[in-house]
């Protein structure tokens, strides 16, 4: 039998307990930040893989794997909250303007008013950044097609800039290794 490496994996839906049942776009991450086996590797921005996550188990099987070097561009955008916030508002954009009227069940999806009561937010789990990304990764799976999901892609590279530092600057951002350090248990 051989072996499965993030080369020859097959990007599926769902999570995975093992590279050897298929794995996510956010597990393929993982694995290629040398991180855990985990569909929410600690080397990619929580906005970036709540968005990928969702986006990869909406799609179809084709563009599911048009996803593959998205996991490699998503490892080390872990930044700082203000640009978590920053690509968080970007999400909350971007898919009021895909999805102008929502379906029912789907919570505002603009900037979220001071009149909101904090209850309600942490209800809807909106308290958290990444929420965004699911947002508006269903607003784009919603009735996508290869227009649409091209320009998923197009908004998922304009996520990663954000925070992506100008070279020659220090870069806000973990690097794969050293999320992968930090993430080791001493022992």
């Amino acid at each position: 039998m051989r072996a499965v490496s993030h080369q020859t994996v097959k990007l599926s839906a769902g999570s995975h307990a093992s590279p050897k049942e298929g794995a996510c776009v956010m597990e393929l991450a993982s694995m290629l930040a040398g991180e855990p086996f985990s569909d929410a590797p600690r080397s990619v921005c929580p906005v970036i893989a709540d968005f990928l996550r969702t986006y990869n188990d909406r799609v179809d099987d084709r563009r599911r794997q048009d996803l593959y070097e998205y996991a490699a561009k998503a490892v080390g955008t872990r930044c700082t909250r203000e640009v978590e916030r920053a690509r968080a508002e970007l999400c909350h954009h971007w898919a009021s303007r895909l999805q102008p009227t929502r379906p029912w069940h789907q919570p505002p999806l603009g900037p979220l008013a001071s009149h909101t009561p904090p209850a309600i937010l942490e209800l809807l789990g909106l308290h958290r950044p990444e929420r965004a990304g699911h947002w508006a990764a269903l607003a784009a799976a919603h009735d996508a097609d290869e227009r649409r999901h091209c320009a998923t892609l197009g908004f998922v590279d304009e996520l990663i800039s954000v925070g992506a530092s100008p070279p020659g600057d220090v870069p806000d951002c973990v690097s794969a290794a050293d999320a992968a350090a930090s993430a080791r248990v001493p022992g």
